[in-house]
């Protein structure tokens, strides 16, 4: 699956850790248990962590300013947690960088993982990336918050329990 920013093909400049083997140079993704190794590289090429649906992002918030990009993972269409940890990373962390959706998301969720704070995503399904492009597209209306700034629409209940 190619690597989808604002529901369009975007170039990959980050490589993806393999286990058991040395940490290549340049922009590097390592998993959580391996963070320690890529943040005692030489120079200051990108970093940045995949992380399970388990962790706590808080953990995470001392190395948060030498990270570039975190990587949230959807285990399955069920699994929300992904949403709260990007949600945690930009709103309690203050984590600018690039949050990127891995595993199994689906296209009926994108814009609900842009309004949490999740910028680009790469799935380990092979989708037509039209979908995902339709799937951007159609959601218009908000009514919670979001990272994005935007205006809420709709009638919404805040108005009622002031």
């Amino acid at each position: 699956m190619p690597l989808l920013e604002n529901g369009r093909i975007t170039e990959d400049r980050w490589t993806e850790a393999v286990e058991g083997a040395p940490l290549p140079d340049g922009a590097v993704i390592v998993p959580l248990d391996r963070l320690e190794e890529g943040l005692a590289r030489a120079g200051q090429a990108p970093l940045g962590v995949a992380i399970g649906p388990d962790v706590d992002v808080r953990e995470l918030h001392h190395v948060l300013p030498r990270l570039e990009l975190v990587a949230v993972t959807f285990a399955t269409f069920r699994d929300g947690r992904a949403f709260t940890q990007a949600r945690a990373l930009r709103e309690h962390l203050s984590f600018t960088g690039e949050i990127r959706a891995i595993g199994k998301p689906l296209p009926d969720q994108y814009e609900f993982m842009l309004r949490c704070g999740i910028t680009t995503v790469k799935t380990e399904r092979a989708e037509d990336v039209s979908v995902w492009q339709q799937a951007h597209e159609i959601i218009s209306i908000a009514y919670q918050p979001s990272t994005l700034h935007e205006r809420r629409e709709g009638p919404g209940l805040r108005r009622f329990l002031g």
